[in-house]
């Protein structure tokens, strides 16, 4: 199925692709009456001559390779960091660049938000409070950050 925006279907394409080829009309003529661009009309032909009505059909967007994935054990350590330690995306990140592993911060947290640990409370199955307890602010001298009770 085309997405949205798509002007043609792979029937308007092959009828638009036969009216270049079986009628002898200018591409750009053609373009103009299906209301695409010349380019568009080149690629359809071109993949028509490639592969027939095969190849008038939707392809896939996504990559057909990836060579940046994250390699599986690392996404292990993440897990396990965060599982373990409790660690958040920003210190698993830092410990990571000091491991070697070039990585962006965002990798992290997306990987995090995959396997269902982004958030502390997701570490429990129960959602229990995984917070530290609050605890009396120490001022570092008198009169510095004065606790009000």
């Amino acid at each position: 199925m085309p997405h949205v925006n798509a002007p043609l279907t792979p029937t308007g394409r092959l009828r638009m692709v036969l009216r270049h080829l079986d009628d002898g009309i200018p591409k750009a003529h053609v373009a103009t009456e299906f209301r695409v661009s010349r380019p568009t009309v080149a690629t359809w032909v071109a993949r028509y001559l490639e592969s027939g009505e095969a190849g008038l059909a939707d392809r896939p967007s996504t990559p057909r390779r990836s060579p940046q994935r994250t390699p599986a054990a690392v996404v292990e350590l993440i897990e396990s960091l965060r599982r373990d330690r409790k660690w958040s995306a920003r210190r698993i990140h830092r410990h990571l660049l000091g491991l070697g592993h070039e990585m962006h911060l965002r990798t992290v947290g997306r990987w995090l938000a995959r396997l269902g640990i982004s958030r502390l409370r997701d570490l429990t199955p129960a959602g229990d409070d995984l917070r530290r307890p609050p605890q009396r602010i120490r001022a570092a001298w008198p009169g510095h950050m004065v606790h009000l009770d």
